[in-house]
């Protein structure tokens, strides 16, 4: 989810007017793909390297996702969208956040419908890291170890790999995000920002990815014996 700050550049206004604006497009994409049969959604919403910038940008980020996860964790429930927190392991996060993280992922755990992701202080090369850690841990024989034997290990390992990522504003990064689940992701860099970005473009970029022929390494299909 990014250009929040370049948003609000643009209308002469301080970052966290984008941040604030943000919330909005949040909401908007979450019923997006809700009604269009989205099973997995994943929001990448604060990352391990974002505890670099200043102070007082991190402490208002804390502020609103708190406000946010509060305000519309009815929402959540009722629409039967199980939600879950990647990442949050930072001693830095608020408490108080910690607690609202936790509250609404036991308030939305038995729900059926879409499961959202917010990657919250997540960083893809920390989850490789423990996921290696925890198989040491365990005593795992070096041969016994498998890409499904490793996955396992990562956080919620339920998590199918990522099909599509869309990342906003033109910049094409994978900047740390669930880097072993998007090996073989499509991507896409819609050049709105993400405080503009709406329904629309969310489908535009679903349709572009049905398009996609995703081959995971293999040729074009046959037909009549000559490639498609």
């Amino acid at each position: 989810m990014d250009g929040n700050g370049r948003w609000a550049q643009r209308r002469a206004l301080p970052r966290t007017a984008g941040h604030r604006a943000a919330e909005t497009t949040v909401i908007d994409i979450i019923e997006a793909a809700r009604a269009a049969g989205v099973e997995w959604l994943s929001l990448y919403a604060f990352s391990t390297e974002n505890w670099n910038r200043p102070g007082t940008e991190v402490d208002y980020l804390m502020r609103l996702v708190r406000r946010v996860v509060r305000k519309h964790a009815p929402l959540l429930l009722a629409r039967g969208i199980r939600c879950r927190f990647l990442g949050a392991a930072d001693p830095r996060i608020p408490r108080e956040l910690a607690q609202d993280f936790d509250d609404l992922a036991t308030l939305t755990a038995d729900n059926q419908g879409m499961t959202l992701t917010v990657a919250f202080d997540h960083g893809g090369r920390r989850d490789i890291v423990e996921a290696a850690k925890s198989l040491i841990r365990n005593g795992t024989p070096a041969d016994d170890v498998t890409e499904r034997v490793f996955a396992d290990h990562l956080p919620f390992p339920d998590t199918p790999d990522v099909d599509l990522v869309i990342r906003t504003s033109g910049e094409q990064r994978i900047s740390n995000f669930m880097l072993w689940q998007v090996a073989y992701a499509e991507w896409v860099f819609p050049e709105v920002l993400w405080p503009d970005f709406r329904a629309s473009d969310f489908l535009t970029c679903l349709h572009t990815y049905q398009r996609r022929d995703r081959r995971f390494g293999g040729v074009p299909p046959q037909t009549n014996g000559d490639p498609s």
